[in-house]
């Protein structure tokens, strides 16, 4: 046996140890209040507009500079991660993404509550940063996709959550209380991960130069393969990100006329990308990564396309379908990043998750003058569009190369 920084290595917990299910659940939640707060701020946007008399595009902010925070927290935390441990990082992310919020809720300048999104989403990134390496180094490796599958199935309960969460609370009485709630929520995770999370054993800190994790990453920005994968990313979360942030726009508006009360039910539909990662993995064993993931696409183009429609019950409908392909085609999309990448896998799925998030942070503000001008048929028609697009011109490529 050899000594990590916690102290003697050991095998890995299996699913039979105690602190497996500590680990898993205890990053599943930090996860589940990560991605909460992330994405609580979408259904409160018109709120937003209508409180500091400000533009959609301007309301959107509070969501894209977010994403650019935790983008370059993801680069810079999970590069001091690799050096100085795993848990002080994860517990820092907590606290640190609760004190933006008690912030938020007591200001009545919305630059200073852009200002804070931004700070707070660096603090968010703490957890993505390290809980995927936590959990690659402490659990034995025939349980870690377990453990993986698992944590990241909290990342959609999340979302969800945040989102239904924060409109519920905000029509029956505050945005400002669904904030203390979200940071109640976060403070009690922080207490409940400092007793209970176990402490590393297995960890090795790096002693790579910062310049060879930047020539891996210059590596994989040279690999033509990769870059049509990292392309997909952002167009699919574009694409998705696009709809949810403009959906309580929609709704809140003639014919309508729905309250965020109502329009907070509307988030449920995500439930359905829920079971879509793990139906991803079952049916791309049968039938092949790529094909999976190309009907995942076609989901969520047609789901898009479906919420057009002006009845409430196609909208309802199409979310659900939509949230069912997005989760297909992007669990198998981050699935095939590990097979495009020949040297320096952990930077090449650290590249995916900014793609990602690049993704995210386009389609919460750059869509926005698309629709004010254009509507929701305008954005609709552009999000349902571009994924197919992307997927055609990738299959147009591979044909041509052949």
């Amino acid at each position: 046996m050899t000594t990590g920084c916690g102290g003697m290595q050991h095998d890995g917990y299996t699913v039979r140890d105690l602190q497996f299910w500590k680990i898993v659940i205890g990053l599943g939640l930090a996860s589940t209040f990560i991605f909460a707060s992330m994405y609580g701020i979408q259904p409160l946007l018109p709120l937003f507009t209508n409180e500091f008399g400000i533009s959609i595009s301007y309301a959107s902010t509070a969501m894209s500079m977010t994403t650019i925070g935790l983008i370059i927290g993801l680069v810079v935390l999970g590069f001091f991660s690799d050096r100085n441990g795993r848990n002080m990082y994860i517990y820092l992310s907590l606290i640190g993404s609760v004190i933006p919020f008690l912030l938020i809720a007591n200001t009545d300048s919305f630059l200073f509550i852009v200002i804070l999104r931004f700070i707070q989403g660096f603090a968010l990134a703490g957890v993505p940063a390290a809980a995927l390496a936590y959990i690659s180094e402490e659990i034995q490796k025939q349980f870690t996709s377990l453990a993986t599958a698992l944590y990241i199935s909290f990342n959609g309960i999340g979302g969800m959550l945040g989102r239904f969460m924060t409109g519920f609370i905000s029509e029956h009485s505050s945005w400002q209380v669904s904030l203390y709630i979200l940071s109640v929520f976060g403070t009690l995770l922080f207490i409940i991960l400092l007793l209970t999370l176990p402490k590393s054993r297995n960890f090795v800190p790096s002693d790579t130069p910062f310049a060879i994790d930047i020539e891996g990453i210059v590596f994989h920005l040279k690999n033509p393969s990769l870059l049509v994968v990292f392309g997909l990313g952002i167009a699919l979360q574009l694409s998705f990100t696009g709809v949810w942030t403009y959906l309580p726009f929609h709704l809140i508006e003639p014919p309508y006329s729905l309250s965020l009360e109502t329009i907070s039910y509307f988030y449920l539909a995500y439930g359905f990308g829920i079971v879509g990662a793990p139906l991803a993995g079952w049916f791309a064993g049968k039938f092949g990564l790529r094909n999976v993931r190309r009907v995942g696409v076609i989901l969520l183009s047609l789901g898009f396309g479906m919420t057009m429609l002006l009845p409430l019950a196609n909208i309802i409908i199409g979310l659900c379908v939509a949230s069912l392909g997005f989760f297909i085609a992007h669990s198998l999309t981050a699935a095939s990043v590990s097979k495009e990448a020949t040297h320096h896998k952990g930077s090449a799925s650290s590249l995916y998750l900014v793609s990602y998030y690049i993704g995210v942070a386009m389609g919460s503000t750059f869509l926005s003058p698309l629709y004010e001008s254009l509507g929701w048929s305008g954005l609709i028609a552009f999000t349902a569009v571009l994924p197919i697009v992307y997927v055609g011109m990738i299959r147009f490529r591979r044909m041509k190369k052949s």
